[in-house]
């Protein structure tokens, strides 16, 4: 038997896990493109695995499934003003990379200067999922930097003291 349930109650329970804030990024040809994502997760160490899920109609979906790469940045707490440029909240301008400093590591995925760490993958698997597809990259190149991370919770930005 199944139960049907309203996708604004789901969203109003889930606005209260807290997590990091992440931006994927991916680039193809002369594209590039990147959202902010919080559905993130490390699911195997070895092979090194993570999950990204990403709504279907999104250019960065489009993005990540022709460049078979994507880049992951951990935001830093200084970087609220680069979350809300990708969550599309600061307009949504064709290139939400302009004048964004990149670091490029070993897939040519553009990754965000300034955050904690960085996780360069290559698409191993897509999963469908209902109005997401869930993107398994193996990690090929992972750096991590000192500081504190920029946090989300109840739709407001936090800090960890």
């Amino acid at each position: 038997m199944t139960t049907h349930i309203a996708p604004e109650q789901v969203r109003q329970a889930m606005r209260l896990w807290t997590s990091g804030v992440t931006i994927i990024t991916a680039a193809h040809k002369n594209e590039q493109h990147g959202m902010t994502v919080s559905s993130f997760a490390s699911i195997s160490l070895e092979p090194p695995l993570l999950m990204v899920a990403l709504q279907k109609t999104t250019r960065t979906s489009e993005l990540v499934s022709r460049a078979r790469v994507f880049g992951v940045t951990l935001l830093s707490e200084g970087q609220r003003e680069i979350s809300e440029r990708f969550a599309g909240r600061s307009g949504d301008s064709k290139d939400r990379m302009e004048g964004i400093e990149v670091e490029i590591l070993n897939t040519g995925a553009p990754l965000i200067k300034g955050g904690l760490a960085y996780f360069d993958c290559r698409l191993r698997q897509t999963v469908d999922a209902g109005t997401s597809t869930i993107f398994i990259g193996e990690v090929v190149a992972a750096r991590r930097f000192e500081g504190k991370p920029l946090v989300y919770h109840d739709r407001r930005y936090t800090q960890i003291v």
